[in-house]
């Protein structure tokens, strides 16, 4: 049985043997993350990782663990599409500064159901307990006059999707140990971090191909400069320009299958490409993706500047632009597309 609900502002997708929803702890301290339920240290079994290409959320840093249940793995056999076993859990814990903001919960609880929370942290950085179901609006400045808001039910969903939800930023390209040098944003490996390369020593990825640790997927294009503006791409843009859902038929598509088999193949599929919004003083019927040499009549810049809900880009989860983003994608539409 499907059920849809929403606990602590997040979408929870759960595909139940019970009718009954699992029901999710008030505190983080509860959930698995803390030793003994403190919020003293993780527990040792919990793994932390950090994707080569990170998901933008206005300036915020990002910790990130996931718990795999003892004596299972992650069944590869699709490198771009991962299954996970019964009560995998992945936290992201957020922070401005010093100061913790929101640690957010995926919880995998029945074969094809998965369960999101969002746990939101007191000033003082001791206690994180559940959001309410709408979120919670405006909970820290991280700009002038710009406010994070912790996510909603359709804020998350709009992200995970509703079939075929799971984590965005563990796969086998993020976890790649061939990491891009020039990633934007890209944080560098700390000692214990999870690597494709540990997953499959560790026997925690089964039925991958036999030389995926010493030939991990990499984003094949000509230039450095495409492949750091792809990854980013992967990471802030694929999880809706997938080629499925509503927007199936909305320039560009990208998919991390398709930047692994030919990257500068998805970055042409960019030049010239009509798109239905319409950029404000090019003539109608006339905005393009990317126009190539010129920055200011490229849609795709265009929005990525915005922070106007109605043509942000990513539309979600973010109300502070990503200036070195902004700067990467400049150049590149300037210049390092003859590249491509």
């Amino acid at each position: 049985m499907k059920t849809w609900t929403c606990v602590g502002g997040a979408l929870m997708l759960a595909a139940l043997v019970s009718p009954e929803p699992v029901r999710l702890p008030e505190r983080l301290a509860d959930t698995g993350l803390y030793a003994a339920g403190t919020y003293d240290a993780v527990a040792p079994q919990n793994r932390p990782f950090s994707p080569q290409y990170p998901l933008w959320t206005d300036g915020l840093s990002k910790r990130r663990w996931v718990y795999l249940p003892p004596g299972t793995a992650i069944d590869g056999a699709d490198e771009h599409g991962w299954r996970f076993p019964v009560g995998t859990k992945f936290w992201k814990e957020f922070r401005l500064g010093d100061r913790k903001v929101e640690t957010r919960l995926l919880w995998k609880v029945a074969d094809d159901g998965w369960e999101f929370a969002t746990y939101a942290w007191n000033e003082a950085g001791t206690e994180a307990v559940l959001a309410p179901a709408g979120g919670l609006p405006r909970v820290i400045e991280v700009a002038p006059g710009r406010r994070h808001s912790i996510p909603s039910r359709a804020d998350c969903a709009a992200c995970h999707g509703t079939v075929d939800a799971g984590p965005l930023g563990f796969t086998a390209l993020q976890l790649s140990p061939d990491r891009d040098p020039h990633a934007i944003h890209g944080e560098p490996l700390q000692e214990g971090m999870l690597t494709l390369a540990q997953l499959s020593a560790e026997g925690l990825l089964a039925h991958s191909r036999l030389d995926l640790a010493s030939k991990p997927p990499r984003i094949r294009t000509a230039s450095p400069l495409t492949r750091s503006v792809l990854g980013y791409m992967a990471a802030n843009c694929a999880m809706c320009h997938n080629g499925k859902g509503e927007i199936a038929a909305m320039a560009p598509v990208i998919t991390q299958r398709a930047l692994v088999e030919d990257g500068d193949a998805v970055a042409a599929a960019m030049l010239g490409r009509a798109t239905r919004w319409q950029q404000p003083g090019i003539p109608d019927g006339h905005s393009v993706v990317i126009a190539p040499g010129s920055p200011e009549a490229s849609v795709l810049l265009a929005r990525m500047r915005s922070r106007a809900p109605s043509s942000q880009m990513p539309p979600l989860g973010s109300v502070v632009r990503d200036e070195r983003a902004v700067d990467a994608v400049t150049r590149w539409i300037a210049g390092g597309l003859r590249d491509h």
